[in-house]
């Protein structure tokens, strides 16, 4: 069973109350083929529509479709978006415990689409105003029997995108009875009202995070003039406020959220931990933080580490992006991800990343294994040894000697083809997790800081006569040879060329 699946299994059933601002996402895909006669604007024939759960109510849906038992407590308008949010609720299988509020519009965002393309958004009862004190009384009564129903030790998510249906009393109830919940996550437009809760996690956007630790500073990072989407200062911009907001919150874990650029995540311990995101169209993302919130709340009430809980989160938002429409995952989808971690394959890695990222692997059960050569040019016998070494664990490391590590090891005419190239390779083998690149003639620095389970050599001589078995079992490991395929390595290759070269035939395919 991969890590993924393990992680999914273990948190089946968990009771999840959500809490917050329910919307409707409506969408309206058109065609069209030519102009109006009044004006240069496109004639649109309507093809199809589609209304989605939005907002707290896409999260609970996204909690009962990875395979949590859901449960929304939020205020709705008693019109036909507030019953579509219903019927969406019904068919995800979410315990509805919306309150209906007479008089007051369900809010809306209705996209119109053509070629899967959005032309226009209209948004339709936006925030309306503070709850009367008869609304804020029922509210009381709704959340107090709702968490009678999920029981004692559920997770709970806070969803506060400001639009009034978390008042300061419903604020105050949730802060005075944190203690009946195991997990807390917390995402909010704002910050600031949500001090002395002290939630497990909390997710907020670099904008958010910016807003609430440099109020009146100018517009949010991430917008002209602050640095752009896909630059490393974007990143490190982020990765500079967690420590901060993690005071400010009394959070365990701060997920800030990057949007195209994935997330940066803390748990104060270590080094920050990075996910990625695909860039996709704007379209295809909508929804794409409920999906993220959903599933990082449940991969924390498992008690794996919040890097691992990030990667699945992040896998599971990637997993919905193929398409437009408000984004949900399901169980299926997520454990069908590639990865010991769920993260997507991103195997280059330098020495520092590499041992986070084992360290996070190994906490959630991976077994490592760990190989190192010069993997001058990539043949049969490569792929055969490194299929048959992965098969000895979860994870394998594959750690590759630098040109002048193989210069001083194999004579100055070689590596034929250079370590960006050589690496680029074996990232590309979907039995291998992670490639890192060495200076020294011997992997022994990183086997101290990888510490792997199977340390692996191909040859046919005992494994007393690997110069790093006393290293590797002094670390608690094992070695282990493989046998190679006969008659196939770089040298008998390269001889081959120059052979062929030498009676004057060139031609690649011979």
């Amino acid at each position: 069973m991969s890590e993924v699946a393990a992680v999914v299994d273990n948190w089946a059933d968990r009771e999840v109350l959500v809490v917050g601002d329910a919307m409707l996402d409506e969408w309206r895909f058109a065609d069209t083929d030519r102009l109006c006669r009044e004006a240069p604007a496109p004639v649109l024939t309507l093809r199809h529509r589609l209304a989605s759960a939005g907002g707290a109510a896409n999260t609970a849906v996204n909690v009962a479709a990875l395979g949590g038992r859901a449960t929304l407590v939020a205020p709705v308008g008693a019109d036909t978006a507030g019953g579509e949010v219903r019927a969406c609720l019904d068919r995800a299988g979410v315990r509805d415990h919306t309150l209906l509020r007479p008089g007051h519009p369900t809010p809306v965002k209705r996209r119109l689409l053509a070629a899967d393309q959005i032309l226009v958004r209209e948004d339709e009862g936006g925030p309306a105003g503070p709850l009367p004190d008869d609304a804020v009384r029922l509210l009381l009564d709704v959340l107090t029997d709702a968490v009678e129903v999920t029981g004692p030790g559920a997770a709970l998510v806070i969803c506060d995108y400001g639009l009034g249906a978390l008042p300061g009393p419903v604020r105050a109830w949730l802060l005075a009875h944190r203690h009946r919940f195991d997990t807390v996550a917390l995402d909010a437009h704002d910050l600031t009202p949500w001090g002395g809760l002290a939630p497990t996690v909390v997710t907020p956007s670099l904008g958010e995070a910016h807003a609430a630790l440099r109020p009146g500073s100018g517009p949010p990072p991430g917008s002209p003039p602050g640095p752009a989407a896909g630059s490393p200062e974007r990143v490190a911009l982020a990765e500079s406020y967690l420590p901060e907001l993690r005071r400010r919150t009394g959070a365990d874990v701060v997920a800030l959220t990057l949007d195209v650029d994935g997330s940066v995540v803390s748990d104060g311990v270590g080094s920050p931990y990075r996910s990625h995101a695909d860039p996709v169209p704007a379209s295809h993302a909508v929804g794409a933080g409920d999906v993220y919130l959903a599933a990082i709340t449940l991969a924390l009430t498992t008690g794996v580490p919040a890097g691992v809980a990030a990667g699945i989160a992040q896998s599971a938002a990637s997993r919905t992006l193929d398409g437009p429409g408000t984004c949900v995952c399901d169980r299926d989808r997520l454990v069908a991800t590639p990865g010991p971690t769920g993260t997507a394959r991103r195997p280059v890695v330098d020495a520092a990343a590499l041992v986070a990222a084992v360290d996070r692997q190994r906490t959630a059960g991976a077994r490592i294994v760990f190989t190192n050569g010069c993997f001058d040019m990539l043949h049969r016998g490569h792929v055969r040894f490194l299929e048959q070494a992965a098969e000895l664990g979860d994870v394998l490391v594959v750690a590759v000697n630098s040109d002048d590590s193989v210069r001083r090891l194999k004579g100055r005419d070689r590596p034929v083809n250079p370590v960006e190239d050589r690496v680029a390779v074996l990232a590309a083998l979907s039995c291998v997790d992670h490639v890192v690149t060495f200076a020294a003639d011997s992997p022994a620095d990183l086997l101290r800081a990888v510490r792997p389970e199977v340390y692996v050599k191909g040859g046919d001589y005992p494994p007393d006569l690997v110069p790093e078995a006393p290293l590797v079992r002094g670390l608690g490991g094992e070695v282990r040879i493989l046998g190679y395929v006969p008659d196939r390595s770089t040298s008998a290759i390269i001889e081959r060329i120059r052979s062929r070269s030498r009676v004057g035939s060139l031609d690649p395919t011979d």
